[in-house]
């Protein structure tokens, strides 16, 4: 089967942060991206004439829910030509070509273990998505835990909606970690968090984590070689 390609239209951005914001794009007409919750999508931005200068991905931060919108949340990088382009270039109406998205960093159709995810910064948009799709379809789940990771306060992404989650999404909990902060929360990283609530190995729990390399690479090696976790517990997407 040949790759699929669409164009959207931005149709609205929004601050999130001073280095992060919302991205909202509409496909023309009545068409919809057909998607599984933690998928990304690869953009074609105009950034050079070969496929790597113009080539960009981005996780879905929206469930999939029938409709032609699809939602990114995007961190503006030092010297990074993509996010860049996001934040400085695109404009309300501009379009963008997208390929049809992929990824197999999803959860079971049927969750049958507890899950733990840990996320950094924009790292935490497949499980937004994860985690709208659960509630939209009224999915069978048992205990989830997001456990967010960022540098100060202000770079907590979708912090309400999270906290209203925890009151109303059973299982559902939420822990937050500021490295570069004083918080009432916790301060410091996310891996004191789940290295401490779950330090007891369980068959019936399941890792998912995304963020940058260095966060993955240590959170790995954390669960699998200290904590003693089986490989096939741990999930994780790469950004950057």
């Amino acid at each position: 089967m040949p790759t699929k390609w669409y164009t959207a239209k931005l149709i609205k951005v929004e601050n999130m942060s001073s280095s992060t914001k919302r991205f909202f794009l509409e496909l023309d007409g009545e068409e919809v991206v057909d998607f599984t919750a933690g998928q990304f999508i690869v953009t074609d931005l105009p950034l050079g004439d070969k496929r790597l200068q113009r080539w960009r991905s981005y996780s879905i931060a929206n469930a999939p829910d029938k409709t032609n919108v699809l939602e990114l949340v995007i961190v503006k990088l030092d010297g990074g030509r993509g996010s860049t382009y996001f934040h400085e270039t695109l404009q309300i109406g501009d379009t963008i070509k997208f390929k049809e998205p992929d990824g197999s960093f999803c959860l079971p159709e049927k969750i049958e273990n507890d899950i733990v995810m840990l996320a950094t910064g924009t790292g935490v948009a497949p499980f937004r998505s994860m985690l709208h799709d659960i509630r939209n379809r009224n999915l069978t789940h048992k205990k989830i835990h997001l456990i967010f990771g960022t540098r100060e306060e202000e770079g907590i992404l979708y912090r309400e909606e999270f906290e209203e989650m925890e009151k109303t999404m059973e299982g559902f909990t939420y822990s937050v970690a500021l490295s570069r902060q004083e918080y009432k929360g916790y301060q410091g990283y996310i891996h004191d968090i789940y290295m401490n609530s779950y330090k007891e190995v369980r068959e019936d729990l399941d890792f998912y984590i995304c963020g940058w390399s260095v966060m993955i690479d240590e959170a790995v090696a954390n669960i699998y070689a200290k904590l003693g976790y089986d490989k096939s517990q741990i999930h994780y997407e790469l950004y950057g």
